[in-house]
C-alpha cells in the first residue's frame, strides 16, 4: 500500500503553487481593470470634448436668439402695420384728388 502521507515540505510546495496561481489570477484581473479604466478615461475625455463643443454652440445660439428678439422688437407689429396701411391709403387718396 502506498504511503498517503505527505511530508511537510511537499505540503508547503503545493501551498506555494496554489498561492502563485491565485496571485497570477489577481494580477490578470488587475490588468483587465486597468485596461478598462484607460478605455473609460479615453471615452470620458471624448465626451468632455463633445460637451465643450455643444456648450460653445449653445452660447452662439443664445446670442443669435437674443439678436433676433431685439430685431423683432424693432419691427412694426401687424396691428400697427394695418393702421399705417390705412393712413398711407388715405394720404394717397388725398394726393390723388389734387
Amino acid at each position: 500500500m502506498p504511503n498517503l502521507t505527505r511530508s511537510k515540505g511537499d505540503n508547503q510546495n503545493i501551498e506555494i503553487r496554489r498561492l502563485g496561481v491565485i496571485v497570477e489570477k489577481i494580477n490578470d484581473n488587475v490588468k483587465l481593470v486597468a485596461e478598462q479604466y484607460g478605455d473609460i478615461n479615453k471615452k470620458l475625455d471624448s465626451h468632455t470634448e463633445m460637451i465643450g463643443h455643444i456648450a460653445a454652440d449653445l452660447e452662439i445660439m443664445k446670442d443669435d436668439v437674443s439678436l433676433i428678439k431685439n430685431e423683432l422688437r424693432q419691427k412694426v407689429g401687424i396691428e400697427e402695420f394695418v393702421i399705417l396701411e390705412k393712413r398711407v391709403a388715405a394720404l394717397e387718396k388725398h394726393i390723388g384728388k389734387r
